[in-house]
């Protein structure tokens, strides 16, 4: 749980387990400038407006850089694993330069084991 008071000159952050009593004090003495969230309270991300701006922002090439580092991979390697796609090949896809074909994205989501729609 999450209390939260807010006023121009004086702000209280409590979480944890708060007792009914410290919330009361506080609300009788802030009234609605108190708010109270439960941590068990969670929302998907991608569901938030933010995701959905930082996601339109992101190329398909940044989802291939974003998740061959994050699988640990070289751009050779990738490109081995796609069928002898050089090294060249890949940066161009990487930085937007070469588009990415069905075929490939197919190919992307299997080796990174994640979904079509993450890399489109």
């Amino acid at each position: 749980m999450q209390v939260h008071v807010k006023t121009p000159h004086i702000k209280i952050d409590i979480s944890g387990e708060v007792p009914d009593s410290i919330i009361a004090v506080l609300k009788k003495e802030y009234g609605k400038k108190v708010t109270v969230s439960d941590d068990d309270e969670y929302i998907n991300a991608r569901d938030t407006e933010w995701y959905k701006k930082v996601k339109a922002r992101i190329t398909p090439g940044e989802t291939v850089a974003f998740y061959r580092k994050m699988h640990k991979m070289t751009q050779k390697e990738l490109g081995e694993k796609l069928g002898n796609f050089s090294k060249q090949n890949i940066s161009e896809i990487e930085r937007n330069i070469r588009p990415i074909s069905k075929k490939t994205t197919k190919q992307l989501a299997e080796i990174f084991d994640i979904s079509i729609e993450r890399l489109i």
